[in-house]
């Protein structure tokens, strides 16, 4: 009998992963391998939405916690440490459940990526002068330069901006085209959830809403104690910077709470966009009722056609 394929279930944030994740590895014996770049750090657990013992329902979740905040987030290392566990599992015939919403890191585990190189010399050049002239300032550079690269990294992820104009200056050409047309490295159904854009937003409102009520702004001191501050990705993720300059004393609560509700929003349109370009993603209404025997059917269509 084949190995099972990949089931990846991606999709904006908020429309439902984890819990329709959690039932389906339940109903087929399979076991969840975590694509959400940020559960990837320990200690970032409310702000992440980062599923507890309970909320895990008894299914084993792989690759949470694996890095300190002060690291440096590498798609290359994710990708070499999920397709280990995802090898495994499927070896063992257990089906896994690749879930989460960055798209570059889900890509880069379904598929045959090449990621360019680095040159230590041009990244330091292109970091003093993101120290100097600020995010905005280099992704007001990389839009002339690139304008669908400068689209899709937020102005405000200086390392992003870093890393999209290393690739342009070493290779010549623009930083998507480093991104090349799909070669499947595994077998796999793409089950992408999305919910009407209305709903979507009042859902963001009140999980950001239910972060603060858990002690989010706790969490994020006892992270800048242990080095948020100087981790290039962590710090940067959505909630977190807004949260830092509230203990700074830069923002009231209320405004850090707001500003994190307008900046996820922003960031559900991007990685609704990001998603959408797959055309191996079947699409799903995360509000259906029959969604769990929808996904069922989808991956039993699958193996009929494998």
């Amino acid at each position: 009998m084949s190995p099972p394929p990949v089931l990846a279930v991606v999709g904006p944030t908020a429309t439902g992963k984890t819990a329709l994740a959690v039932a389906l590895a339940q109903r087929i014996g399979g076991e969840v391998v975590n694509a959400d770049s940020m559960q990837l750090y320990r200690g970032m657990d409310i702000g992440t939405a980062k599923p507890d013992l309970a909320e895990r329902g008894g299914v084993p979740h792989h690759l949470l916690d694996i890095w300190h905040v002060r690291e440096a987030a590498s798609v290359a290392e994710y990708r070499r440490r999920a397709r280990a566990e995802i090898d495994r599992l499927r070896s063992a015939g257990i089906p896994p459940l690749l879930v989460g919403g960055s798209g570059l890191y889900v890509r880069a585990v379904l598929d045959e990526l090449d990621f360019p190189g680095t040159d230590p010399a041009v990244r330091a050049r292109l970091e003093e002068e993101l120290a100097t002239v600020g995010a905005a300032g280099l992704h007001a550079r990389l839009a002339a330069l690139d304008p669908a690269a400068a689209a899709a990294v937020l102005p405000s992820n200086g390392r992003r901006i870093v890393r999209a104009l290393e690739v342009v200056e070493l290779t010549g050409g623009p930083f998507r085209a480093t991104m090349p047309e799909a070669t499947p490295h595994y077998p796999a159904v793409v089950v992408g959830l999305d919910r009407e854009a209305a709903e979507l937003d009042e859902r963001v409102a009140a999980r950001v809403d239910r972060m603060w009520r858990q002690g989010f702004a706790e969490e994020v001191a006892a992270l800048a104690a242990d080095g948020l501050r100087e981790g290039p990705t962590a710090s940067r993720a959505l909630g977190y910077g807004q949260v830092l300059s509230q203990l700074d004393g830069a923002l009231t609560a209320d405004e850090a709470r707001e500003r994190t509700v307008t900046a996820t929003r922003r960031f559900v349109r991007r990685q609704r966009s990001w998603f959408r370009r797959d055309p191996a993603a079947t699409w799903l209404d995360a509000a259906r009722p029959d969604l769990l025997d929808a996904v069922t059917a989808l991956i039993a269509d699958r193996r009929i056609d494998a």
